[in-house]
């Protein structure tokens, strides 16, 4: 046994016997009202888990992508909703990467001890979804401070978060060479900033991301809060990107291994007609198949990590390891479904509100077909298609 294996199992297990704490008919009491599991996030908190990227001389743990892709996949595992919490660890990539010291002397050592909520990224439009480049959002400089003007939409955890990265437009896009020049990364004080040039409207959904819509009407941001250098914001959020990604595609990980799990105890216990229905083969394979598809998804998501740790571009595994954990991870859901049948319905089940949270992958944060064309132009060197 490795000494990587014994350090991750080592995380694995506790992660495990935190979330024992926090069982199923906590997330589906929270799920029906809508709640956010404030408990559950101050427990991951203070156990360190929250603040794995951090370094040490932060107060954070200091290790890797691949440390907080073994937190969130067993959190998933374990039928909690990783999602309430996730965007602190992969916005945390773009804070490290390019904050300056003075940034991170202010907000790490208070995010680390749980005094500070970062867990909200601020990119996505209403008329421009995954087209980043060309979102209205801009912040015009004034003297000190930016002046920000726009809307976003789609905004997670706005309301249970004390900062957010933002990404707006300092320079129009007929005035820069490239598209992805003349953007810039601020971080925001949603304390400051809520009542005082933004409004929250949050958005009713199938899915309980407390995500919301955003309104800016001239909000202030001081300039000292420029994350990284003016118009050079869309790397600063890249690496905010791709650890969302391969975060995500660890989630996605854990959903399916929930989801096997569960299919495997009921075809066990289940009997018809006097045998246990896993005793048949069309139940059986099905079963199989999401097993062998999440182990190969397992694989995409290691890689992944490992280059964003050795900091090497991680652009292409970053988005493969996404496609092929949340298809996989919804392929299980839905072989869970069936191999349950009409009791898969009940909430008191467990299954379809895991069963909602992870199609959400499928879609979020960047669809398979935006991959595939990704992957195309970029690994494969074919005409860009858009």
């Amino acid at each position: 046994m490795s000494a990587e294996f014994e350090h991750l199992q080592a995380i694995r297990d506790g992660v495990c016997a935190l979330c024992a704490d926090f069982d199923e008919q906590y997330w589906l009491e929270l799920d029906g009202r809508r709640g956010y599991p404030t408990e559950f996030v101050r427990a991951l908190t203070e156990a360190g888990y929250l603040s794995v990227l951090i370094p040490e001389q932060y107060g954070g743990s200091g290790l890797g992508l691949r440390e907080a892709c073994v937190i969130l996949e067993e959190i998933s595992f374990c039928g909690g909703h990783a999602g309430a919490c996730h965007a602190q660890m992969y916005v945390m990539g773009s804070v490290l990467r390019h904050g300056s010291a003075a940034q991170k002397q202010r907000y790490l050592p208070a995010i680390a001890r749980g005094e500070l909520r970062l867990q909200s990224f601020g990119v996505t439009e209403p008329n421009t979804g995954t087209d980043t480049t060309s979102l209205k959002t801009v912040a015009k400089k004034q003297d000190d401070r930016y002046v920000v003007n726009g809307q976003k939409v789609w905004i997670s955890r706005v309301q249970h978060s004390d900062l957010m990265l933002l990404l707006a437009r300092t320079t129009p896009v007929d005035k820069v060479a490239k598209k992805t020049d003349g953007l810039s990364t601020f971080i925001v004080d949603l304390n400051q900033a809520i009542g005082n040039g933004l409004t929250v409207k949050p958005i009713d959904s199938m899915i309980n991301h407390h995500s919301c819509e955003l309104f800016f009407d001239n909000l202030e941001i001081p300039a000292q809060n420029l994350l990284g250098e003016e118009n050079n914001g869309f790397r600063v959020i890249l690496d905010s990107m791709n650890a969302e990604r391969i975060l995500i595609a660890a989630e996605c990980i854990g959903d399916g291994r929930f989801f096997i799990n569960k299919a495997c105890r009921y075809a066990k216990d289940r009997k018809i007609f006097n045998r246990p229905i896993g005793q048949n083969q069309g139940v059986q394979f099905p079963i199989a198949r999401c097993h062998v598809d999440i182990e190969a998804a397992t694989l995409m998501v290691k890689r992944a990590a490992r280059l964003f740790d050795q900091n090497e571009k991680c652009g292409a595994h970053a988005n493969m390891s996404k496609m092929l954990a949340s298809e996989a991870s919804w392929q299980a859901a839905d072989m869970c479904m069936e191999v349950h049948g009409g009791f898969a319905f009940a909430r008191e089940y467990h299954i379809e509100r895991k069963f909602r949270e992870t199609r959400l992958y499928r879609s979020a944060p960047i669809s398979t077909n935006f991959i595939l064309s990704y992957v195309a132009e970029h690994v494969l060197g074919l005409p860009r298609s858009y």
